[in-house]
């Protein structure tokens, strides 16, 4: 079919027609409407639209009218929003169909869907992949060489990665989440003066890893939990794709951080022996047995609360170095008139408190933040005005990064809360088959 000759294209939509020529047909921003100018005959527009008028040039489409109006407005103006009174998720198919995403609806607007998704679990893809193993006709009874290894190993990568992602997936981060509590508490509980009284051991002497206390209860429970813990990571290791990303990511450095003392605290008992100096002092043993406590850091595979603060601080950095230097800028210049007023003039009542600005600088950050532990506070009456303006100025400072990183921690909640529904939604569908 030739586009270069003949009567403009008519587009009917649900009854409203559009006219267009055939230069902008080309170049439509819509993908379903460029498809029409590649196309060579009748069978192939079909294939585009539901009907075809040959004597009037028209294209016939089976949509929504009123819907498809709010697209062309986003053709001509560049914003896209939802039809009023019309479900967002009706909406979002018609998008879909006309070839458009998410990401070109209007913030406000993508909030709107996000939250309705999640509520609903529902997931539509932009774009059925092409040529894909069952995907269509022509890909039936057809693999490329190594997919079926592939395929494995990115389930197994989404069952150690994607907590919710699949039923074995979700037993094995429960199973993890239950190593991570039971070494909290042995943790815990190995700092009780009542766990080491009846054998009237010392700190130093709980740090060491002899042979004897490998073999207590409380060392068996700890090499069995450092055991999962690092054939964990071993394993996720070796299903991941980039192994140089793995690395790199903050959660896997946690990992590494909370694994690798135990392994060498057992080798400095091994090379320096159980009664060395080093092993008798026992900081360095007890500085790395409570390197453990990364280990509460773990939860964020399996919570979205650690996981939305953790993306929220990744992204708010500029907002948070705002935030400090904030403080650090009131902290100098409150300090600096605290000290004067308090110590450095002669007024016969010399507070000892304030006697530098480094000390008073302590006094400063708990009366910005309103703390106000009581150590310390000024005795003058320009002191304690000083005082009143710091607390007042800390409150005002603080407030003004905070509406950013606020409005960045809920679109971070959303985006997270969305894609573990998306994952529910699959667990749901492996269910039913």
């Amino acid at each position: 079919m030739n586009f270069g000759r003949g009567p403009p294209v008519v587009l009917n939509v649900g009854g409203t027609r559009y006219s267009f020529s055939r230069e902008v047909l080309k170049d439509f921003p819509l993908r379903r409407v460029s498809r029409l100018h590649g196309c060579l005959s009748e069978q192939d527009v079909l294939e585009v639209c539901d009907d075809y008028d040959r004597e009037r040039n028209e294209y016939f489409f089976d949509r929504h009218s009123e819907a498809f109006g709010f697209i062309m407005l986003y053709v001509r103006h560049g914003h896209l929003r939802f039809v009023p009174h019309m479900c967002e998720l009706s909406f979002y198919n018609e998008m879909i169909y006309w070839g458009l995403e998410g990401s070109h609806l209007d913030y406000c607007c993508q909030r709107r869907l996000d939250d309705r998704m999640s509520e609903t679990c529902t997931y539509y893809s932009a774009e059925e992949p092409r040529g894909e193993p069952g995907g269509g006709p022509e890909g039936k009874g057809r693999r490329p060489p190594g997919a079926e290894g592939g395929k494995w190993l990115e389930r197994m990568r989404r069952t150690f990665e994607e907590p919710t992602s699949s039923v074995a997936a979700q037993v094995l981060a429960t199973v993890s989440i239950l190593f991570v509590i039971v070494s909290m508490v042995v943790l815990c509980a190995s700092t009780l003066p009542e766990w080491r009284a009846p054998e009237n051991r010392s700190m130093e002497e709980q740090s060491r890893y002899t042979a004897e206390s490998v073999r207590e209860p409380s060392g068996i429970i700890e090499a069995i939990c450092i055991g999962w813990f690092t054939a964990e990571c071993i394993v996720r290791f070796i299903v991941s794709k980039n192994k140089c990303e793995f690395v790199r990511r903050p959660l896997n450095i946690i990992d590494l951080l909370a694994i690798t003392p135990y392994y060498i605290s057992v080798l400095m008992t091994v090379f320096t022996g159980e009664n060395s100096q080093l092993q008798r002092a026992g900081v360095t043993l007890r500085v790395l047995r409570m390197m453990r406590i990364f280990w509460v850091i773990k939860l964020a595979r399996h919570f979205i609360g650690l996981q939305t603060l953790g993306l929220t601080l990744k992204r708010c950095y500029r907002e948070m170095v705002m935030l400090l230097v904030f403080i650090c800028v009131a902290m100098a210049i409150f300090s600096a008139l605290s000290q004067l007023l308090e110590n450095g003039l002669d007024l016969g009542t010399k507070n000892k408190d304030y006697a530098s600005i480094p000390a008073a600088c302590w006094w400063v950050i708990i009366s910005m933040t309103t703390v106000g532990y009581g150590d310390m506070c000024p005795i003058t009456v320009p002191g304690r005005i000083l005082g009143g303006i710091c607390v007042v100025s800390g409150i005002v400072l603080l407030a003004l990064p905070i509406t950013f990183i606020y409005h960045s921690f809920v679109q971070c909640y959303h985006e997270l809360k969305f894609r573990s529904a998306r994952y529910s939604r699959s667990l749901s569908a492996e269910f039913l088959n």
